[in-house]
């Protein structure tokens, strides 16, 4: 297996090699060169290419695959979006029609947010096998990622760093899951 930010070729065991283009989450989540993986893919055919898509899981690979169907929306985009939120990000973007968090994916401005929400607020609910997050975590999620967000980290990051903080059992206000979140980010 070799890897690069944006593919990966991965060598099954049959000694066939192929590569696939990945979001950053699934360059993050790989294991060490040599060790197996496995990879949810979609294939998209077009006259002139084949490409083959990988993600971590199921459920990334359906949003992926969801975001696909709205208007001047490619691959490309597609996994810049995945690259930039995470999946369960995406969804709870375009269900609660938040412009501000899907601009903040480059490429994406005030027009492609808009359209991204007409074309796919009400197709989200049948995106299926999302992970469960416990109820009213989201606000406060949100309000963690936002504060790490004032304090000059990216929107992966703060993501990253917020998910694993509630991940990990961490319950309270904004300020604890913040602090949580921080001490994640200084460990690297």
């Amino acid at each position: 297996m070799s890897r690069d930010l944006d593919r990966v070729e991965i060598m099954t065991a049959s000694g066939i090699a192929y590569e696939c283009l990945i979001p950053l989450s699934v360059f993050e989540s790989l294991p060490a060169e040599g060790q197996s993986v496995v990879l949810h893919t979609h294939l998209s055919v077009r006259e002139d290419a084949w490409h083959l898509y990988g993600f971590v899981s199921t459920y990334e690979r359906s949003v992926f695959q969801r975001l696909l169907i709205a208007k001047g929306v490619g691959p490309a985009l597609a996994l810049g979006i995945l690259s930039s939120l995470t999946a369960e990000r995406v969804v709870r973007a375009l269900r609660e029609k938040d412009v501000t968090t899907l601009m903040r994916v480059p490429r994406v401005g005030r027009k492609k947010a808009e359209q991204l929400i007409l074309d796919l607020a009400d197709k989200m609910d049948t995106v299926g096998g999302a992970p469960s997050t416990p109820s009213g975590t989201h606000a406060v999620a949100d309000d963690a990622i936002r504060a790490l967000l004032s304090l000059g980290y990216n929107q992966v990051e703060a993501d990253r760093a917020v998910r694993g903080a509630v991940e990990s059992g961490t319950t309270g206000d904004v300020s604890v899951l913040v602090r949580a979140a921080l001490t994640r980010l200084a460990k690297g």
